[in-house]
């Protein structure tokens, strides 16, 4: 017996409205859902585990294409879980993202004409928090719309005081283990932001800029550099070229005057200098330049900061207090006033970073930073991959990861910002420097303070694995469920992200990585393959199109579209092609339930069946075996494609349509028809449920009486395969399928009943006689009957008398004439590709299209002939 189906449930035209209403199902339903705990997750339970965390959305975020894209997968694979008896637990939670909720509070602050200094850091950050507890976090509501089975209890925060504990914890265990340190270096420095910034917070877009070259130097002694950024000439200490570049081996160890200075810089030899590349010398700003500053140390040149943390021009009298860009106009108008331009460039496109946050050109900044050493930290975790404890998915994918991890640079964490979680170390008067644990006791006394940078948001979204099961406490949480299963990502952060998480999993929890397997996908592109972008017009707010459609026609259209490490198109039309498919969901089991369709008792032997039943019970084993095998392989695309062909080509608009013929005549057929149609409906729309979870669960308790999909066991194939009930229906199909496209092409209306005389005998057909009538519409063959037309398919014989229903004189006029445009058409096509000239000068995307249509117009010679030769004589 189907579980939970003890008892027949309602009179289902009362318990299923003639339409299906996602708005009117949607919320009540997810509320019950949470109300009764369906989502949590038990730490003290002997099932297995199964575990994925929620990418963290920052808190200011709301839900985006590329979030509900996301998390339909991520609920998918837990739902699925979940039904298969798994102790599963996908962790929900948000990002405190310390500069994006900086900036927005500091927005709301400057309404009021204030900034963050008028308050002060403590009230300041009191005043974020206020923000937090008023309007963050509205994605997860938004998470609520989408269906996420998210354990809500457990929901966990970047700046809660249990993470915060766990960032405090691994900070100091680093810093004790010297793979922390202090150090002056280049960053990403936003001068609008006033602090520094991570690579993933760098855009970088194609700007218009100008390219200026510079002669350093005079006569032989001279020598031509070439910048976009000529204000930070100002720091030069060097120039560089190759060592083997002939053209400068006599200035090599020379001073040469730097313009507008009163400095001379010497040319150094290094190996960086590419001397095919422009005039192969280079101008070395070791402050402003990460390149440069590479090759400062390791020629040990000065470091000359020229510029302010706000862009600002700090030296060399007059261009003084000059912001950057306005002083590299006129250090250029300087230089060509000493006939120091060689050449200019305008426009000059450039690629160029820009913060992500507030969209300033970001701009390389010598300072003074905390940072990792992530050196033995990326080695470890390569290594994990290397050696097969995680594996990445799609597996070409493994060597981005180790692109990156192999040649990873010290990371720099702090950040200039008073949101977020401060650096815990203290400096002393005397000059001493304390790092201080979640259990240590912070020094005091006059002189002492705490380092004001906070750390980046990346570092404690790195221990997110771990964190939100209570490490460094050794919970139940934690012995449970880490390491995760799998963690579900966007390609894009593999390297900001998932490297950070691998890194500090294996430090932290004693060389057992983080998860199992890495499951990459793509990012969310609008129907043309486009990135979809406000500036482009093309960007779309999924909650439209949920309260348009519902949540499982956008949740289907995702991973309908959801391959492996690709990028997934989306478009409206979809959206709404998906919605159509819930409608037929409802709609054919509403019929089925009409028509006796039940789960009751079991299954009867297939003794008992018809071929069709045996059929589609053969196809059902199949398709519950191809769901699995796809699941396992994380191809959501193949998985959902194949359950929409199923449910909607071979259960409703075959087993269905068949079924009613054998529901009309009654008997015991009909009463086993019924039960197999039951158990396939239960069966398909569990299948369903984790991808399309609303309408699946509203129609399986009606059909069942059952308490919730959510927690039904998912289904088992069975191993049932009847090859010869395959094949018979198979050529059931053929039969029908042919004599209804005759039909068409013969302008016949599909209701219009036709007489026919059916050769069956002798053939696995006979039995189904009655269904090829009722679904052709073909009468009995009568006394005049005459066969105008026959046609004969899979062995069987149609004899069809079409000379009450058309005039074949007509219609053979109207063939005649589309046969001649078709031959017309290819006599065309074959003319230009035979044209030896016209094929020399055509663009290939013109000659394509006279293929394709020289191909289209053999197809439609052939289809018209064949129709021709199956009419009557006129």
């Amino acid at each position: 017996m189907t579980e939970n189906a003890q008892q027949q449930p309602p009179a289902p035209d009362s318990e299923l409205p003639t339409q299906y209403a996602p708005a009117d199902v949607e919320g009540p339903l997810y509320e019950r859902w949470v109300e009764r705990g369906y989502f949590e997750a038990d730490a003290k339970s002997d099932k297995p585990p199964y575990t994925i965390v929620i990418p963290p959305p920052n808190v200011t975020g709301s839900l985006h294409l590329g979030h509900a894209f996301e998390h339909t997968l991520i609920d998918a694979l837990t739902r699925r879980k979940r039904m298969q008896g798994y102790e599963t637990l996908w962790q929900p939670g948000m990002d405190h993202a310390g500069i994006a909720t900086q900036n927005v509070v500091e927005r709301e602050l400057g309404k009021e004409g204030k900034s963050r200094h008028d308050l002060g850091r403590e009230a300041f950050v009191e005043r974020v928090w206020q923000w937090k507890g008023e309007s963050g976090g509205q994605i997860s509501g938004q998470m609520r719309r989408l269906g996420d089975g998210v354990a809500w209890s457990r929901e966990r925060f970047t700046m809660d005081e249990g993470l915060s504990q766990a960032v405090q914890t691994i900070f100091k265990r680093l810093y004790d283990d010297e793979l922390i340190y202090r150090a002056e270096r280049i960053i990403n420095w936003c001068p609008r932001c006033l602090t520094a910034i991570s690579d993933i917070e760098v855009e970088y877009q194609d700007d218009d800029g100008e390219l200026v070259s510079l002669k350093y130097g005079d006569g032989d002694d001279s020598v031509v550099v070439a910048t976009t950024r000529a204000e930070t000439m100002l720091g030069d200490t060097a120039v560089a070229v190759h060592p083997e570049d002939e053209r400068y081996k006599h200035l090599v160890g020379k001073l040469i005057r730097l313009p507008l200075t009163d400095r001379s810089i010497p040319v150094v030899a290094d190996e960086h200098v590419d001397p095919e590349f422009g005039t192969g010398a280079v101008k070395v700003t070791p402050a402003h330049d990460p390149n440069d500053f590479e090759i400062g140390q390791r020629h040990d040149l000065p470091s000359i900061t020229v510029m302010d943390e706000h862009a600002v021009i700090t030296v060399h009298g007059p261009f003084q207090g000059m912001d950057r860009l306005e002083a590299r106009s006129a250090i250029v108008a300087a230089l060509r006033a000493e006939g120091r331009i060689v050449a200019e460039k305008r426009p000059y496109v450039h690629s160029v970073g820009h913060c992500s946050r507030c969209k300033t050109t970001i701009e390389p900044r010598l300072s003074m930073q905390w940072w990792v050493k992530v050196g033995p930290l990326a080695k470890a975790a390569g290594d994990a991959v290397r050696e097969g404890k995680v594996k990445i998915h799609p597996q070409e994918m493994e060597k981005r990861y180790f692109d990156w991890v192999d040649n990873l640079h010290d990371w720099c964490i702090s950040r200039q910002l008073w949101w977020g979680h401060r650096i815990p170390v203290w400096y002393g008067p005397n000059g001493e420097v304390v790092c201080v644990g979640p259990d240590d006791e912070a020094p005091t006394g006059e002189g002492w303070h705490q380092d004001t940078d906070v750390l980046d948001t990346w570092f404690s979204s790195g221990l997110w694995p771990f964190s939100t099961l209570g490490w460094p406490e050794q919970t139940e949480s934690l012995a449970k469920f880490y390491p995760n299963s799998v963690l579900v990502t966007g390609y894009d952060i593999l390297f900001f992200w998932v490297a950070r998480m691998m890194m500090f999993g294996l430090y932290a929890m004693d060389g057992t990585p983080p998860f199992h397997t890495i499951a990459l996908h793509g990012m969310v592109r609008d129907q043309f393959g486009k990135k979809m972008s406000k500036s482009f017009g093309n960007a779309v707010n999924p909650l439209d199109w949920m309260d348009k459609y519902g949540s499982d026609a956008l949740r289907f259209t995702l991973a309908r579209g959801a391959n492996p490490g690709v990028d997934v198109p989306i478009g409206e039309d979809w959206v709404q092609g998906s919605r159509n498919f819930a409608n037929k969901i409802w709609n054919a089991t509403r019929f089925a339930l009409m028509n006796g369709a039940t789960v009751e008792g079991e299954l009867p032997d297939a003794s008992r069946m018809s071929a069709t039943d045996r059929w589609i019970l053969s196809r059902l084993n199949s398709v519950v075996a191809e769901v699995d095998a796809y699941y396992e392989d994380f191809q959501f695309a193949k998985l959902s494609d194949a359950l929409f062909h199923f449910a909607w080509d071979e259960v409703f608009d075959w087993y269905v349509e068949l079924s009613k013929t054998t529901f009309q005549a009654g008997g015991e057929p009909a009463e086993v028809s019924k039960r197999v149609l039951g158990e396939v409906l239960d069966v398909t729309l569990k299948l369903l449920h984790p991808v399309v979870p609303f309408v699946t669960e509203t129609l399986w308790t009606t059909l069942t009486g059952g308490e919730s999909l959510v927690i039904a066991d998912w289904p088992q194939d069975s191993g049932f395969r009847d090859q010869a009930a395959e094949r018979e229906i198979e050529s059931l199909q053929s039969v029908i399928t042919e004599v209804r496209r005759f039909r068409a092409d013969q302008g016949l209306q599909p209701g219009q009943r036709v007489p026919a005389r059916l050769t069956l005998d002798g053939t696995a057909l006979a039995p189904h006689e009655a269904a090829i009538r009722q679904l052709l519409r073909l009468q009995p063959e009568g006394e005049n009957f005459t066969a105008t037309a026959t046609l004969p398919v899979a062995g069987a014989e149609v004899a069809l008398d079409l000379s009450g229903t058309i005039d074949v004189a007509a219609e053979r006029k109207r063939l005649a004439k589309d046969l001649a445009a078709a031959e017309k058409e290819k006599a065309q096509a074959t003319a230009k590709l035979g044209n030896e000239a016209f094929l020399a000068k055509a663009p290939e995307n013109v000659v394509d299209k006279i293929r394709t249509r020289l191909s289209k117009a053999e197809e439609d010679i052939a289809r018209i002939t064949a129709q021709l030769e199956k009419l009557p004589p006129a």
